[in-house]
């Protein structure tokens, strides 16, 4: 079997990944992909296709690269054939990464409703229906975000870290802050889940997921590699009805 490469290029990391169908074959990770890094994978394991996903920008750099190195490659937009169906009223500002979470989502749960969250330096909350129709969803600051807005417009707010004593309730600044922060997003989550039918599944990921699901009191499948599994589903989907 041939082998394909996805990228995901993420506001804080990148991630490079060579599959064998749907087994990992290869991954590297890094703040910023290089030319270099992925001229390196090529040469290595020599993929036929790839598929790109970009929240920065630098996706026609990767198939403008990958092309010179003779690999079939595309960036990812809202009409790439895929399993779900995008039911978005503007398609076009559609980020690729909230695509390709919703279609990794899927890949785990299908023929359930969903509830797809990606925790990074942005949450995003996304609603796919049972049917396989991507809906939208909600856009709201980070746990880093929100903390470093309350210190950047405050004039004595402190910097603080989302990570340490977490209580229900701050009994000093620092956890205020936090407990703001970290359980105000969990409290997101659950008034989303709230809003669907009982039957949804909640579906996490990013950097932020692990943190954020320890104050969730309902069941979550987590995967941080849920944007990489979406764009290999695609890929996947592509060659099957091509075939």
């Amino acid at each position: 079997m041939r082998l394909n490469l996805t990228i995901d290029q993420g506001n804080s990391a990148a991630k490079a990944a060579v599959w064998n169908g749907p087994e990992l074959v290869d991954q590297v990770v890094a703040d910023r992909l290089t030319h270099k890094a992925l001229a390196d994978l090529v040469e290595e394991y020599h993929p036929a296709k790839a598929l790109c996903c970009s929240v920065t920008g630098n996706g026609p750099e990767f198939t403008r690269w990958l092309a010179d190195m003779g690999v079939e490659s595309h960036e990812l937009c809202h009409d790439t054939p895929m399993p779900l169906r995008i039911g978005y009223r503007t398609p076009l500002t559609l980020g690729q990464d909230r695509i390709a979470a919703a279609v990794g989502a899927w890949s785990l749960h299908p023929g359930c409703g969903l509830l797809v969250v990606d925790m990074g330096t942005a949450v995003t909350y996304d609603v796919v229906t049972a049917d396989g129709t991507y809906l939208g969803g909600n856009i709201a600051p980070g746990v880093g975000m929100r903390l470093r807005a309350l210190r950047s417009f405050t004039a004595r707010l402190p910097e603080v870290s989302g990570y340490g004593e977490t209580p229900q309730f701050g009994f000093d600044t620092v956890t205020a802050m936090r407990a703001g922060a970290v359980r105000g997003v969990a409290a997101e989550i659950g008034y989303y889940r709230s809003l669907l039918p009982g039957d949804t599944r909640v579906v996490v990921t990013g950097g932020w997921s692990k943190r954020i699901s320890e104050f969730l009191d309902f069941p979550v499948t987590r995967d941080s590699c849920l944007v990489t599994k979406g764009l290999l589903s695609i890929l996947l989907y592509n060659e099957h009805h091509n075939n």
